[in-house]
């Protein structure tokens, strides 16, 4: 058995965080990766168009802020060579193709045994730890959900996270089950490449161009979240007019308070709702069932698809391999603990990645976490503040 003052479970933007704050306060740590590479998501199973939602202030990493000379919304490469740079410039060192399989409290011993499998070698570790760090996020796996004739659909089915372009979509009729930023930004990108694209839009959500969120976060740093959002929603709704003929319906709580009440963010829209209201992309409500490749939705409408791209989000796999999962999470691997005390569990478990607030949210989780157990080890002298 390996022993470590503290093990991180995973090599995203996350565990990098957390791994940085450990080391500048001298805290021994080791990061598990079950792929071969830092930010799979971001390498393996993101579209090609993708670009960063938020502006870069308020998604840096700590220690490290963008250039002054990089995009205000960076795109996905662009944000791959900063987590690159994050890597090299603070030394971290990610264990790569070790994948977790068990973690377990041991009462007796006031430590974690994690039981990893390196898949290179096919040799199996052992590691003891007294801080064990879960930041393998909330999107591990793709979620699809069981629709009546799924099963029978003869055409490409695929979650968005295997989608990279239209490009092999050109002419052919296409649906995309999931009305978020990726599947409205998936339904931009298949039309631009020529599919006769339709899209599924069950539940009400705010519509706001990068610009109006900018402004809406600007503006929560120096007044109430409610005068924020009046302001954001008032700009959506002159910018984009009433969208309720076609198939979009606003929440009745504003943006930025639905993001805290339920995580649910604002679809950043991209060109998406020009193409909706020209009929250039097709709006459909939920799905009844399927019949072949004849869809039918709730409308009484059937309608027949060359494909079928679901954009329904992700599940956390946390749990598959936490055996104590109780203390910390849910029995659906994510927090137990509410926003904003959902990172820290008990028997010295964090996790990180997990406050549906996206970058700055991993920032401010990382440096809480490593101050917490620099807190434990030695003492509150020497704690980093976040920036």
């Amino acid at each position: 058995m390996e022993e470590v003052v503290v093990l991180i479970v995973g090599a995203g933007p996350a565990g990098l965080a957390v791994s940085n704050c450990l080391s500048h306060l001298s805290i021994p740590n080791i990061v598990l990766e079950r792929e071969d590479c830092s930010a799979s998501l971001w390498r393996k199973r993101s579209y090609d168009r993708l670009t960063l939602h938020l502006a870069k202030e308020f998604c840096s990493l700590p220690y490290m802020p963008h250039a002054s000379s990089s995009s205000t919304f960076m795109p996905r490469k662009c944000f791959i060579e900063y987590i690159d740079s994050y890597i090299s410039r603070f030394g971290i060192e990610p264990r790569y193709c070790r994948s977790v399989e068990a973690a377990s409290y041991l009462e007796n011993e006031g430590k974690w045994k994690v039981e990893a499998r390196n898949t290179s070698t096919q040799e199996k570790e052992v590691y003891g730890a007294r801080f064990l760090v879960v930041a393998t996020g909330e999107n591990s796996e793709d979620f699809i959900p069981e629709l009546p004739g799924l099963d029978g659909f003869e055409g490409k089915i695929i979650h968005s996270s295997e989608y990279k372009s239209g490009k092999d979509y050109e002419n052919k009729e296409v649906l995309v089950v999931g009305c978020g930023n990726s599947g409205m930004e998936i339904s931009y990108d298949l039309s631009n490449f020529g599919a006769r694209t339709s899209i599924v839009i069950r539940n009400p959500f705010h519509v706001l161009n990068k610009e109006m969120v900018y402004i809406g976060m600007l503006l929560s740093k120096y007044v109430a979240m409610t005068i924020a959002d009046v302001v954001t929603t008032f700009i959506g709704k002159l910018w984009y007019g009433d969208l309720t003929k076609y198939g979009i319906h606003r929440p009745t709580k504003g943006p930025f308070q639905l993001k805290v009440a339920t995580g649910k963010t604002p679809v950043i829209d991209v060109g998406t709702v020009k193409k909706i209201q020209s009929g250039d992309i097709k709006v459909l409500p939920e799905i009844v069932r399927m019949n072949g490749n004849d869809v039918m939705f709730e409308n009484s409408v059937i309608k027949r698809f060359d494909g079928i791209i679901f954009a329904t989000g992700y599940m956390s796999t946390a749990n598959y391999w936490l055996k104590d999962y109780k203390y910390i999470m849910n029995k659906d691997g994510m927090p137990k603990y509410p926003w904003p005390h959902h990172w820290k569990g008990e028997n010295n478990i964090y996790c990180a990645g997990f406050s549906k607030e996206g970058l700055a949210g991993i920032a401010r989780d990382s440096v809480a976490i490593a101050n917490d157990i620099n807190e434990i080890l030695d003492g509150i002298e020497g704690n980093i503040k976040v920036n």
